[in-house]
């Protein structure tokens, strides 16, 4: 298949601390049994401008994007944003290119959620390898919310593999 029906993409720097969230959320779903028609991709920190590679409107019918948002919330809480939530310029990548107006142009032609997590702690542009403990700890829950929205059980996912594979 050259263009996915969903695509779940993990945008972050896992060098700047809780940034490599969106990353983190991906290899984790790479572990588990998903159908063909799904594509998840650790998409960097050129992530939405690589996510938009991957896309075919006519075929592509759901984009998520998995990043840290600072939206207020406590460290490792989770929020689900829709396109029509970003203000304009609110949604900007590590370079500061804007995304919130290329989003806006696809939002009627499929269905684009965000999954934020609040970070704790983004170090860039030191460098600091992995994710704080809160932050850690909402990745199942963050696995859980894109099977929930792609509508794969999360059991069926888990069948394929071997026990001592399974994390959650």
């Amino acid at each position: 298949m050259l263009y996915p029906e969903i695509v779940v993409a993990g945008c972050g720097n896992p060098l700047f601390g809780d940034d490599g969230f969106g990353p983190a959320v991906v290899e984790e779903l790479s572990r588990l049994n998903l159908p063909d028609t799904i594509k998840a991709v650790d998409a960097g920190l050129g992530g939405p401008h690589f996510i938009f590679t991957l896309l075919d409107p006519r075929l592509t019918r759901k984009l998520i994007i998995i990043d840290v948002a600072d939206f207020g919330g406590q460290p490792g809480e989770l929020a689900r944003f829709r396109v029509e939530d970003l203000p304009a310029g609110s949604y900007r990548d590590a370079h500061s290119w804007d995304l919130t107006e290329p989003l806006h142009r696809l939002k009627d032609e499929m269905d684009i959620t965000i999954i934020g997590c609040q970070p704790k702690r983004v170090t860039a542009p030191e460098f600091e390898l992995g994710l704080t403990e809160e932050v850690q700890s909402a990745i199942p829950r963050a696995v859980r919310e894109v099977l929930s929205l792609i509508g794969v059980d999360y059991g069926t996912a888990l069948k394929n593999l071997r026990k001592e594979e399974r994390q959650y």
